[in-house]
């Protein structure tokens, strides 16, 4: 009769002789810093920028914030930048898969993988002034690497129409924190290829090439496609490196953002405001097609 009366109680019954309930008041205390940590510092400056992208500087509404938004230099700006994070991230998706297909299915001795993990995650956090002086120490005209090469291979690196300040240096600059960024996002990925796959496309007369197209690709596009989305906007919101290292020779939005913000001659708070919604809608988007391809891949992958 017990047993029985067991059987028929109510679900809500067992809430007190087990785990706490869902949204309990400690439940929302732990997760209340995080709460406002993204308010104070991502929901109110988005909403402060949206706000004032729509005002001139008497605070009265307007839409010249956004239409100069369409002058040549400031689309010139928006294109450079879209283009160098174009490349960083093809380019780094490209190099950190890879990487990560040669340290975990290379057969390359154990130590390699969290090697390659530990540098990966430190790598993908240095950027800014730090980074930038590494390149310029490296890579710049006077630079070891710039010296190395003119004096045992007499090369002139610069003499070759390469420049750290350009275009392609700020693409290589990079790519230091872009592909150590790709390998921890897609080793998960490739760890969840079976090897069962390849041994069944084998036994059916499939090539390595056959694998590729057939199977690993079709499950890792997801995967690959947000990753490059990831980069992309990754690249397009960094600053700090960028104007470390280039100061105002290239004309990237950041660079222009931060010169409208904090400038003494091209000063208009209002329009670094239209400039800057203009990359959280870029940056945004390419968020948001991350998210959707990770989801998908995760339920593919179920």
């Amino acid at each position: 009769m017990s047993a029985s009366s067991d059987t028929m109680s109510p679900p809500g019954s067992r809430l007190s002789s087990g785990k706490p309930q869902r949204g309990s008041i400690l439940s929302w205390l732990g997760v209340a810093p995080f709460l406002l940590f993204a308010l104070l510092f991502l929901i109110l400056p988005t909403a402060l920028l949206m706000v004032g992208a729509f005002q001139d500087a008497q605070g009265d509404f307007t839409l010249g914030n956004i239409i100069r938004l369409f002058e040549p230099n400031i689309l010139s700006a928006y294109q450079i930048s879209l283009e160098i994070s174009a490349a960083s991230a093809i380019l780094g998706t490209l190099l950190g898969l890879a990487l990560a297909l040669a340290a975990i299915r290379g057969g390359l001795p154990a130590w390699i993988r969290p090697t390659l993990t530990t540098f990966s995650g430190v790598a993908s956090n240095f950027a800014g002034i730090p980074l930038a002086f590494a390149f310029l120490s490296t890579l710049g005209r006077m630079g070891l690497m710039t010296m190395l090469l003119r004096k045992y291979l007499d090369f002139d690196l610069y003499g070759s129409g390469f420049s750290i300040l350009s275009f392609a240096g700020l693409t290589l600059t990079y790519l230091y924190f872009q592909v150590p960024l790709m390998v921890l996002i897609i080793a998960p990925a490739v760890e969840g290829l079976k090897d069962e796959w390849r041994e069944a496309c084998e036994s059916l007369g499939g090539s390595g090439f056959a694998y590729w197209r057939h199977i690993a690709l079709p499950v890792l596009w997801p995967s690959l496609a947000g990753a490059a989305l990831l980069l992309f906007a990754n690249a397009f919101g960094a600053v700090a490196t960028a104007y470390a290292l280039t100061g105002s020779s290239l004309n990237i939005v950041t660079i222009l953002l931060y010169a409208q913000i904090h400038g003494d001659v091209l000063h208009d708070q209002n329009l670094g405001y239209a400039l800057a919604l203009g990359m959280v809608l870029i940056t945004g988007s390419a968020n948001a097609g991350y998210i959707w391809l990770r989801k998908r891949s995760h339920r593919e992958a179920a």
